[in-house]
């Protein structure tokens, strides 16, 4: 089964649909005026349908238990055929496009088993699904144009004892969301060269700076500190979602320190140092903190 942990829960949705085909307008007007002789049709392919979503785990072997939050199943007549429509909702880590399209092939079959008796020639086609919603590749971000930078903060890194790991993490990650103009640079874990850094960036115009490194609690983390006083307008959501993120995987998440905001025009992140969690952060904010620069006008004075 596909490793999810690293996913966030969004809501997700998916519509899929089936179509039975009949072979004559009898067997249409008897599923309209409820004749079949097996019963109502659309009643019983309608639970067969629900219990068919809840159950999709049971019998599609890498489809994750995931909890079902909606369920609409819905029917129309066209000429000789009967398209079932399936939509599901959840708020989880990966989508119901498998769920609903065993939803609506389970209500299928209830209904060819129903319909045989009546009309030898009745058929199961296209089931296909419509629709899906959710989840970080329901939407893609511009990214082609920001100008972005990567400060590793790390006194051992900087004197060359120890090698970056983590400013890598993080120019991988920018790079697979888009981001094609990036800077990358180490500094020590020094107060006065963190800010000097930052206002060198932002005098280049770059739309986008991460720190990485020096957000602990030891004496010498002072990546926040430095980086606060020139935050004229927080983004304190930023690092919520982040260290809710972390947190939710592992416990010591809550310790750091991180903050996030706008320095003019510049959007400043500061991530923790190891690479695990310069990593989760990545994963829990990229892509779709870049939405802020769709939005940036919205943010000058």
């Amino acid at each position: 089964m596909v490793d999810i942990t690293h996913k966030s829960s969004t809501l997700r949705k998916a519509v899929a649909t089936a179509t039975v085909k009949t072979s004559s307008i009898a067997t249409i007007e008897a599923i309209q005026q409820r004749k079949v002789p097996k019963g109502d049709i659309f009643e019983f392919s309608r639970a067969a349908a629900l219990f068919a979503v809840k159950k999709t785990s049971d019998v599609i072997p890498d489809c994750h238990p995931l909890p079902v939050e909606y369920t609409s199943v819905t029917y129309a007549i066209e000429d000789l055929s009967v398209v079932i429509s399936v939509e599901v909702h959840t708020v989880y880590k990966t989508g119901v496009e498998v769920e609903a399209m065993h939803g609506a092939s389970v209500a299928a079959l209830v209904m060819y088993d129903m319909l045989k008796p009546i009309d030898k020639q009745v058929e199961i086609h296209n089931i296909k699904l419509l629709e899906k919603t959710g989840g970080k590749s329901d939407r893609k971000y511009a990214a082609e144009d920001i100008k972005a930078a990567v400060v590793v903060c790390s006194d051992s890194i900087h004197q060359g004892k120890n090698e970056d790991r983590s400013g890598k993490v993080i120019l991988a990650k920018l790079e697979e969301s888009g981001c094609r103009d990036i800077e990358y640079t180490v500094v020590p874990d020094e107060f006065d060269i963190i800010q000097n850094t930052l206002v060198e960036y932002k005098n280049q115009n770059i739309d986008l700076v991460i720190f990485t490194g020096g957000t602990g609690a030891s004496a010498r983390d002072v990546t926040p500190d430095a980086i606060s006083p020139m935050i004229g307008r927080p983004m304190p959501g930023i690092m919520e979602t982040a260290r809710n993120y972390g947190q939710k995987r592992i416990k010591t998440s809550m310790l750091s320190r991180s903050v996030a905001g706008f320095s003019g025009q510049t959007l400043v992140l500061t991530f923790p140092g190891s690479v695990k969690g310069a990593e989760e952060y990545m994963q829990a904010l990229f892509p779709q903190v870049l939405h802020i620069f769709e939005l940036k006008d919205k943010y000058r004075h």
